[in-house]
């Protein structure tokens, strides 16, 4: 590919509750943060992609471009997404027509400056039309769950093994973020921590089943080829970005119990990329709920409809921080995911990234992952809302 985009470095902030942080601060830091492990300066950026849901309403930050301007002290060209992996495609565009050469790809969000209301704005961006029935942010992850159990025609003691796979999810994604220091939560749970918080909620999905409401940044420098190999020996190279939209309404939607734009999005950056689901190895995916992580599994390509749950609790019984597909080991939300990383909505991608971007280079610490195989490459699965929109992009540590 001509101009092919690589990341050259990776930058971002804590997440969790911040109220004495201003967003300025949370993105200063990330940007900071990147800069300075590739040695680049804010004259040298061309252009700048950034990505917040909910800092008009949260901040009452309106022309969000304006306040990054403001900040990096540039005047070039500025966009703004709702998602960082949104951001990361439009830069990625960018970079292969030629237009630039080096771009700052940014997330902001500041989400518990609105406690009392975001939880309300979070469902009225998933799914509108449930919000106006009575629906809560949690209600669609429960009709998603019932729907894939009566599609597969789950039922006793595969229905109890299918609900620990799914507290599973939540105790290995905290188990990886304990050993995240940026991570918004850094404790171990156990299994039955997670299955009495149903109990005690009367639902199938409980307190420890959902991600958080956070706050943070994240930020990265995208170049092309020739620049990235000038800037580092080790540049990640963006081999793909494919993305995809489904309904608005998820009740209208043809099927309940997947997402068909991760589906459409994955095969779409398997075949821009050459990549097979076998070649990848470690995943990013968006698990806002346990339930998620599970389908996505499916939804990518790693295994057939129906089954990711065995595979998931396989690895509990087998005590795996893994799963295992047609023989080959995937690690799958190794800084802890939404779950326990944190989900500061336009950061949470940048977090992705980070992750998948510090284990090809070797570089994730305790939870560095070896990879044996020629080309190491990582994928990461980005939503916004409840699968309305699916971005898959496919990360490599080589150009082709």
């Amino acid at each position: 590919m001509q101009n092919r985009p690589a990341i050259v470095a990776v930058g971002r902030t804590k997440f969790g509750e911040f109220y004495g942080k201003e967003p300025e601060k949370l993105i200063e830091e990330a940007w900071l943060a990147a800069s300075k492990e590739c040695g680049i300066e804010r004259k040298d950026l061309q252009a700048c992609y950034m990505s917040d849901c909910f800092l008009p309403i949260t901040n009452k930050l309106g022309l969000e471009e304006g306040f990054l301007s403001e900040l990096t002290e540039l005047h070039v060209p500025m966009e703004v997404t709702r998602s960082f992996s949104a951001a990361l495609l439009a830069a990625c565009h960018a970079i292969q027509a030629g237009v630039y050469n080096t771009v700052l790809v940014g997330g902001i969000e500041k989400m518990t400056d609105r406690w009392d209301k975001i939880r309300d704005d979070l469902m009225l961006l998933d799914d509108p039309w449930s919000y106006y029935t009575g629906g809560t942010p949690e209600s669609n992850h429960e009709l998603m769950l019932r729907a894939y159990i009566k599609k597969h025609g789950i039922n006793g003691s595969d229905l109890e093994k299918l609900n620990t796979a799914l507290a599973q999810v939540s105790v290995k994604n905290h188990a990886n973020a304990s050993k995240n220091k940026y991570a918004q939560f850094q404790r171990k749970i156990t299994v039955e921590q997670v299955i009495n918080a149903r109990k005690a909620a009367n639902k199938s999905l409980g307190l420890y089943d959902f991600a958080p409401i956070s706050d943070g940044a994240s930020a990265l420098i995208l170049t092309n080829e020739e620049v990235a190999n000038k800037m580092t020996n080790r540049p990640i190279y963006v081999l793909a970005c494919g993305a995809a939209t489904d309904y608005l309404n998820y009740p209208a939607r043809e099927d309940l119990s997947r997402f068909i734009a991760a589906e459409l999005a994955m095969k779409s950056a398997f075949e821009t990329s050459k990549v097979a689901a076998s070649n990848l190895r470690i995943l990013e995916v968006n698990d806002q709920s346990t339930v998620m992580e599970m389908i996505s599994l499916e939804d990518l390509g790693l295994c057939s409809s129906g089954t990711a749950w065995k595979s998931i609790y396989e690895s509990y019984i087998n005590g795996r921080n893994s799963y295992a597909f047609s023989g080959n080991e995937v690690y799958v939300n190794t800084d802890g995911g939404l779950k326990a990383n944190g989900n500061p909505l336009g950061a949470t991608g940048g977090a992705q990234f980070y992750e998948i971007y510090r284990q090809l280079r070797g570089e994730a610490g305790e939870r560095q992952i070896k990879i044996e195989c020629d080309q190491k490459c990582g994928g990461v699965l980005e939503f916004e809302g409840f699968g309305t929109k699916a971005y898959a992009t496919i990360l490599g540590d080589r150009s082709n």
